[in-house]
């Protein structure tokens, strides 16, 4: 028996200079993960089914534990979507939120056709991205050049999750879809989470358990990730929320990158913090 981490990212294909299948298979071993779930966010994007196709066979030469592997929701990709089979793919990975890969599904139209039609649990990455953007402008205003690392959580603001999940909530209950809620970083958005609402779970992440604010005085980059780590007050209400319904599953969320791509300042560093070997 091990962990199920439902929530990894390997950099296989085609970011194989951070990590690949076979040093993060070898990583989760390690850290006691049988299981893991990856996310579409690759090079190409694992967004057309050739691509799912070709993944899949590479974790099968590759991957030294058990792996399932998440489509990637776009803009324009929903038939391909409606052909995917349940007993093949663990689920739809829909960033609400622009993140790492620029996958980003922003077209009001685009979000109710997936909701309407896929018949797959859908995973969302939410995150506000016309809030992180007037943020952003304002914070840079304000200060007069670029921020530090510890305004993270400023920019990819506490507001800016809660909008974007009580959205993919709203229109999960509205179409009756299945919905995990990936990486739940504010009380706010637990306020949003029934324990009796089987169609919608959520998921926390090791790094929103374990670190706060102040810890980005002496981390810095090294853990930038979206969503941002919160105050404390956040981190509190993730950990009591564990052992009463509301969270269904602890993620890693493990995203390698070089040393160098985590040393870039706020702007440049790369959103990120691995964990299977630790978690």
């Amino acid at each position: 028996p091990g962990v199920i981490d439902c929530h990894v990212h390997f950099r296989d294909p085609g970011l194989t200079h951070k990590a690949d299948v076979a040093s993060e298979s070898r990583a989760a071993a390690a850290g006691g993960v049988t299981s893991v779930f990856d996310m579409p966010n690759t090079v190409p994007q694992t967004t057309t089914l050739q691509a799912f196709e070709e993944k899949n066979a590479h974790f099968a030469e590759k991957c030294l534990v058990n792996y399932a592997i998440f489509f990637g929701a776009t803009n324009d990709n929903l038939e391909e979507v409606k052909t995917l089979d349940p007993t093949t793919t663990c689920g739809v990975k829909l960033f609400m939120g622009s993140s790492t890969g620029n996958m980003l599904v922003d077209k009001e139209a685009a979000l109710r056709q997936l909701f309407a039609n896929c018949t797959l649990p859908i995973m969302t990455h939410c995150e506000d991205s016309t809030i992180i953007a007037e943020n952003t402008t304002r914070l840079k205003e304000q200060l007069g050049g670029e921020p530090g690392v510890e305004y993270h959580p400023t920019i990819r603001s506490a507001e800016a999750c809660y909008k974007s999940t009580q959205l993919a909530i709203h229109l999960a209950k509205e179409y009756k879809a299945q919905l995990h809620v990936a990486h739940l970083t504010t009380k706010e958005e637990l306020s949003l989470i029934d324990a009796s609402e089987r169609n919608i779970t959520a998921e926390v992440c090791i790094p929103h358990l374990v670190f706060t604010d102040k810890d980005y005085a002496t981390l810095g980059t090294r853990i930038k990730c979206n969503p941002a780590v919160k105050d404390e007050s956040h981190r509190t209400a993730l950990r009591s929320a564990l052992t009463d319904g509301r969270i269904h599953t602890i993620a890693t969320d493990h995203a390698p990158h070089s040393a160098e791509e985590k040393s870039r300042g706020l702007e440049g560093s790369a959103f990120g913090i691995v964990g299977l070997e630790t978690a």
